[in-house]
């Protein structure tokens, strides 16, 4: 299994970036790949066990996942699961620590993707290194979260 993962410091409060991390329908504002998601069943919020729809691009690419919520620990910890047909391909996970006025974000992806499915899935969505890729993705996700809760934090 590898992973990769990125911290930035942000001027702001945990609690505020967490609640940014976890409102499905934003992160379409930071992230270059995911384009937000949907809340599934009963679920209305970030909670274990909660699961919820992630929408996804890619160039002309486009595909969907299911998630289900493993941590949801407000201002400290959110971290899901990804399946994408049936299988669980991928683990998120951001932590939110305290640094004086403002926070230390880190977002880190592990890859559970079967070997087969690995190579599969790199060619049919067009990703040469996968980790890589997550890797400057996570880079730029962070940048445009830090951008913003800076911002609003003004």
């Amino acid at each position: 299994m590898s992973h990769v993962e990125e911290s930035v410091i942000i001027d702001a409060d945990p609690m505020a970036v967490y609640a940014m991390v976890t409102d499905l329908t934003r992160m379409g504002e930071w992230s270059p790949e995911n384009v937000g998601g949907r809340w599934l069943g009963e679920a209305t919020g970030p909670a274990v066990g909660a699961r919820f729809k992630g929408s996804n691009h890619k160039g002309v690419r486009r595909w969907r996942t299911v998630c289900t919520i493993s941590q949801a620990d407000p201002g400290h910890q959110f971290a899901f699961s990804v399946k994408y047909l049936g299988m669980t391909v991928s683990e998120w996970s951001y932590s939110f620590e305290r640094a004086g006025d403002g926070c230390i974000v880190n977002e880190r992806w592990t890859d559970k993707r079967p070997a087969g499915m690995r190579r599969l899935s790199d060619v049919v969505l067009g990703v040469r290194d996968r980790r890589e890729h997550n890797l400057e993705g996570i880079r730029a996700t962070l940048a445009n979260l830090r951008s913003k809760a800076q911002a609003t934090k003004s």
